[in-house]
């Protein structure tokens, strides 16, 4: 493999954590560049990505503490994504993999669209009730656990729909994470097909490089900041299925 491919997998990979920790959208970044750069097959790049979420979910656990939500009322959520996570991943070593380059491909434009949408505070709505807990967490889980990514992708743009409060939304959507990859995770290797070393190398270096985003988003403009990271996903996203 040619070593400026592998630099630019790396690069992409720093860069969809950082995208993480300064606006909660590129995640959807890994798969391509596991994919397309470091020359893993896709079903293979998607399991990494997915283990490497279950690293970068663990942080995620203290944000539903810190914005003041009782835990297990999301509860129907998790089990919910849980389940439905272990049949998108399953299902990963089944499609075509056009299916699932079409997915990412997908999800990136529409994350990079949605990060170009001003957002609404949504003040005063309360956390959606059980059902739609549960029906949320199936789309979520099954979505993310397929294009590999860890759920904020899927979940934050749904939450917003639904008038949550932002704090609130990136919470919960940063929390799903790891029921969601351990799920997924799961379902990689009982099909044989999770390269561990990888994929936890990967979430090492996304958690570190979330931390160093969440720093810079204090310092830069929010605005600008998703403004950039918006458009190179719908660039990536149109790259992506193209070639």
């Amino acid at each position: 493999m040619d070593s400026m491919m592998l630099w630019l997998a790396g690069a992409l990979i720093v860069l969809a954590g950082a995208a993480i920790g300064a606006c909660s959208i590129g995640g959807v970044l890994v798969v391509p560049a596991l994919s397309r750069f470091a020359g893993l097959p896709l079903a293979e790049a998607v399991a990494a990505s997915s283990l490497a979420f279950a690293v970068t979910g663990l942080a995620g656990r203290r944000s539903v503490r810190e914005a003041g939500i009782d835990s297990r009322t999301l509860w129907p959520l998790y089990g919910a994504a849980l389940l439905a996570a272990l049949a998108g991943a399953a299902l990963v070593h089944v499609f075509d993999p056009d299916v699932t380059r079409n997915w990412v491909a997908l999800l990136a434009v529409a994350s990079g669209v949605y990060g170009l949408i001003p957002l609404s505070a949504g003040a005063g709505r309360p956390m959606p009730g059980t059902p739609t807990l549960c029906v949320l967490g199936l789309v979520v889980g099954f979505g993310s656990a397929l294009s590999g990514t860890g759920g904020p992708v899927l979940l934050l743009p749904l939450l917003m729909l639904l008038r949550v409060p932002v704090t609130r939304a990136v919470a919960v959507s940063q929390s799903v994470q790891l029921p969601i990859a351990l799920a997924a995770s799961t379902g990689h290797a009982l099909n044989g097909h999770l390269p561990w070393a990888p994929g936890l190398a990967i979430g090492v270096v996304m958690l570190g490089s979330a931390t160093a985003g969440r720093r810079l988003a204090s310092y830069c403009s929010p605005a600008v900041l998703r403004l950039g990271i918006s458009l190179g996903l719908v660039a990536l996203g149109f790259w992506y299925v193209m070639t």
